[in-house]
This record gives structure tokens, C-alpha cells and sequence, in this order.
């Protein structure tokens, strides 16, 4: 005999999204995305190891031993970061408190679930960025002759022009776009927060010539970049044609195997070439929509060659300067490279 639906797990789960966090705590449509993950990727985990339908989970299934196994899971199995384990962990610590007040019968495992504590480490590997060669091996790799390959480099560009984060970039609509000077772009960020970010008459271009060929079903709330089928480009789309095309572009650029690049490392690519072009710490925060100016100084140490720089003033008559990775006072730009492919 199956277990009646929806049982309290499917209840509390509709409750949470629909009323609790955009209702009752004003939550971000960007919260909320990541806590669906979350909560998405611990009911595909519990399925698996309970051997039940997802739709048959109920809350006797979300208990603390349940929570320390998905978590020692992220780790081992997907190789997501202590900082990615915490929010997922983050996520159903909210999911619980939540739970306590609808479900007090449960109230004592909902307890234990909240007692799992976060993990403590610092980032097990150095920030990845594209060094400038990288990048143009990067858009280099992209065939513009097609559709898909016009929207894909008017993506990257503007990526590595903005800084953005991929959602930030995926949410833009044409009303959010200003092709003509002063050239710019509206960004939705974190917490509901909008700022303007400047970009290249280049980077105009190609927006402008994309938006062209974007389906105007919605008119000026359409989405700029879109799939085949004419739906919204989501970040699992972009991790996937940034795979393929640094694949193209690791055939002329050896460096390029060595990395694990992922879409948010061209938002580090644009911090460190700011960082380097001399731009201060606060401009760069304000740049990137950053929340605190801590999070902008982890850049200050993640450059080699700012590394370089700094030993080069300890000891200027011992070390000579390095040929390789010097970095000039001229602002380094990507414009330059856009100009020339």
C-alpha cells in the first residue's frame, strides 16, 4: 500500500519555497535557487541510500545521520569545496528551523539536524583565473560564423568585461542593456542589490547585435541570452560551453589542461586584471557587487605576479626582475585582445 500524499516532508518542502522564503523572510530569488539545489541534491542522496522514490521520502528520512552522510557525499563524491559543503549545509539548517515550527512532533531529530556544525578549512587550492594568452585562446576557440557561436563570444566578452556572476549575467533582459554611450549594463545581484557596470564599445557591439536576433516574444523583459529552443541559457548551459570551448582553446594553450576553469573563474580573471591595472580595492568591490571589501582583498593574495612585485621591494639588488609574468604599469585591457580577434 503506498503512503499517502503529499506526507509532511511534501508539504513542509512546498510551504518553505512558496510561502516561508519568499513571503515570510524576503529571501532572493538567488537564496532560493541555491537552497532548491541543495535540497534537490539531498533528496536525489536520500533516495539513494533509503532505496525509496524520492516521492516517497518522508520526515523520518531527514535526520542528522542522513545530513553527515550527504555531507561527507559533497565531499568525497562531487569534490565540492568546504565553502560549497557549508552552504549546502546552510540550506537545510534553514529547511529545519522551519520544520520545528511546523512539525514540533519531529522536533527532537530537527535538533540534532541543527547541531550538525559547519566545517572549518581554508580554500584547499588557489584561486583559478586565465592569464591573457588564455583568454585569447579562449574567444579564439569560438567558430562566430554560427548562431551559437556569436551568442557564446558576446557571453565570455562580457563576462571578462563586467566581472559578473553567471546568474547576474543570465538574468539580463534587453531593458537591462544600453548599447548606445554611455554603454552599459543593469546587474540584479545578491540581496536584491542593482548596480551599473560600464562596458567597451566592443562589448556594445556584440550585445547589440545578439539582441537582434533574440526572440522579442517578451519584448524588452526578454531574456538576452537564450538556448535553441528560445528558453533563458541557465548556469549548467554555461558550464557546458565554457567546458567545450576551453577544450578547443587547451589544444593551442598547453596551460589551459592544467586548470580547472569553471564560469565563475572569469569573474576572478576580471578581479585580478583590475587588481593589476592599479584599479583600488574598493572600486573593485563596488565593481564586482561584492558585499564586503574582506571578500575583494582574497584577491590581493591569489596573483603571482603581484607576489613577484612585492619580493621584488624586499630585495631589489639580490633578484632580478622576471622576464615572464612581469606585469607593466600600462592597464591591462581585454579589449585589446577583442579588438584583434
Amino acid at each position: 500500500m503506498r503512503s499517502q500524499r503529499p506526507n509532511d516532508l511534501g508539504k513542509g518542502i512546498e510551504r518553505f519555497f512558496r510561502e516561508y522564503l519568499p513571503t515570510l523572510r524576503g529571501t532572493s530569488q538567488h537564496t532560493i535557487r541555491n537552497y532548491r539545489d541543495a535540497i534537490v541534491l539531498f533528496l536525489r542522496f536520500a533516495s539513494s541510500q533509503t532505496a525509496k522514490a524520492i516521492e516517497d521520502l518522508d520526515l523520518v528520512d531527514f535526520t542528522a545521520k542522513q545530513v553527515q552522510d550527504f555531507l561527507a557525499f559533497l565531499e568525497a563524491e562531487r569534490h565540492n569545496g568546504v565553502a560549497t559543503r557549508n552552504a549546502r549545509l546552510a540550506a537545510l539548517h534553514t529547511f529545519a528551523r522551519f520544520l520545528a515550527t511546523e512539525q514540533p512532533a519531529y522536533l527532537a531529530e530537527l535538533q540534532r539536524v541543527l547541531g550538525v556544525p559547519f566545517k572549518r578549512g581554508a580554500r584547499s587550492k588557489p584561486i583559478e583565473y586565465l592569464e591573457p594568452q588564455e583568454v585569447e585562446a579562449l574567444l579564439k576557440s569560438i567558430d562566430r560564423s554560427t548562431p551559437g557561436g556569436k551568442r557564446d563570444y558576446a557571453l565570455f566578452a562580457l563576462m571578462l568585461n563586467t566581472g559578473a556572476r553567471v546568474q547576474e549575467i543570465l538574468d539580463l533582459r534587453l531593458c537591462d542593456i544600453r548599447t548606445d554611450p554611455p554603454h552599459q549594463v543593469r546587474l540584479h545581484g545578491k540581496g536584491g542589490k542593482t548596480r551599473l557596470c560600464p562596458i567597451w564599445p566592443q562589448t556594445a557591439q556584440l550585445l547589440q547585435e545578439l539582441s537582434n536576433n533574440v526572440a522579442h516574444s517578451g519584448g524588452s523583459e526578454s531574456p538576452l541570452f537564450v538556448n535553441r529552443q528560445g528558453n533563458k541559457l541557465t548556469r549548467f548551459g554555461v558550464r557546458y560551453l565554457l567546458k567545450r570551448h576551453i577544450g578547443v582553446g587547451a589544444r593551442a594553450t598547453r596551460t589551459l589542461q592544467e586548470k580547472r576553469i569553471h564560469p565563475h573563474s572569469l569573474r576572478h580573471t576580471t578581479a585580478i586584471f583590475l587588481l593589476k591595472a592599479g584599479v583600488d580595492f574598493a572600486t573593485i568591490s563596488q565593481w564586482l557587487g561584492h558585499s564586503s571589501l574582506n571578500t575583494t582583498m582574497t584577491y590581493a593574495r591569489a596573483d603571482i605576479d603581484l607576489k613577484r612585485q612585492a619580493l621584488m621591494q624586499v630585495f631589489p639588488e639580490i633578484l632580478a626582475p622576471p622576464r615572464a609574468g612581469h606585469v607593466s604599469s600600462a592597464t591591462i585591457n581585454i579589449v585589446d585582445w577583442l579588438k584583434r580577434l
